[in-house]
């Protein structure tokens, strides 16, 4: 496939957890990924040398989505070496679990800073520099129906991205780019096991319906979806993906 006509697709967030699988995924489907990073160099490098030895293309590029000139010089970077973005997968976030009273300025700065501005700054960037026909995907959370203590911060910063997911869509009428958001639960990261029991690990599985945590695959597989010829009139919506959870 010559790069004329192979896609290009960005994967925030995506040297390791749930933005490695979906970069895994979406290079098996035949798009040049470009795998976005803020500071683990070494694993968005051997995730690029897996990528290509099995015969894929992709980048990594080094970029805080926080910082509107990272953004755009990441987008610079990619024309460059791939061509223009079809493909837009906002992965990046943080998430710390802490009561409302005892988050720091800092922290709360710091959760709207990746969560939120940075997926208004990549937004903002995709609107004037991407292929028609093309495909964003956000990344909420499931928490947002949840409501569960300890989650007001984090789940206020995924409800803005809700609300950009909605407008945007509308937004950009006439170019034929979809945007969609996915809202997962409880998803088998080092990140979300890092810290818990098992027995805390074991309540959150028992949860939905399903009875077992989502793995990184089954988020993969719904973007995989998302980003498809196949959701051509699927548009502005929240897909919740945690097994009946809410």
């Amino acid at each position: 496939m010559t790069q004329a006509s192979r896609k290009v697709a960005i994967v925030t967030g995506a040297s390791r957890g749930i933005g490695a699988v979906i970069a895994r995924q979406l290079a098996a489907q035949g798009f040049a990924v470009a795998i976005n990073y803020a500071s683990s160099a070494s694993e968005a490098s051997a995730l690029v040398v897996e990528l290509r030895q099995a015969g894929h293309q992709a980048i990594a590029i080094k970029a805080d989505v926080a910082n509107a000139a990272d953004v755009a010089r990441m987008f610079d970077e990619i024309e460059l070496q791939l061509g223009k973005v079809d493909v837009l997968v906002n992965n990046a976030g943080i998430l710390k679990v802490l009561p409302l009273a005892e988050h720091s300025d800092e922290l709360y700065e710091q959760t709207f800073a990746i969560n939120t501005r940075g997926t208004f700054n990549t937004l903002r960037e995709a609107a004037k520099r991407m292929n028609d026909d093309g495909r964003i995907v956000n990344f909420s959370s499931s928490t947002v129906g949840l409501n569960m203590p300890g989650y007001a911060v984090y789940i206020a910063s995924k409800a803005a991205v809700e609300s950009f997911t909605h407008v945007f869509a509308k937004e950009l009428r006439g170019r034929r780019i979809t945007v969609n958001a996915v809202a997962p639960g409880p998803v088998a990261t080092e990140l979300f096991l890092q810290g818990k029991s098992e027995e805390q690990i074991q309540t959150f599985a028992r949860m939905p319906p399903l009875e077992r945590l989502g793995q990184p695959e089954d988020i993969a597989e719904i973007v995989s979806f998302l980003v498809s010829p196949a959701v051509g009139w699927v548009n502005g919506q929240v897909l919740r993906a945690n097994g009946g959870l809410v």
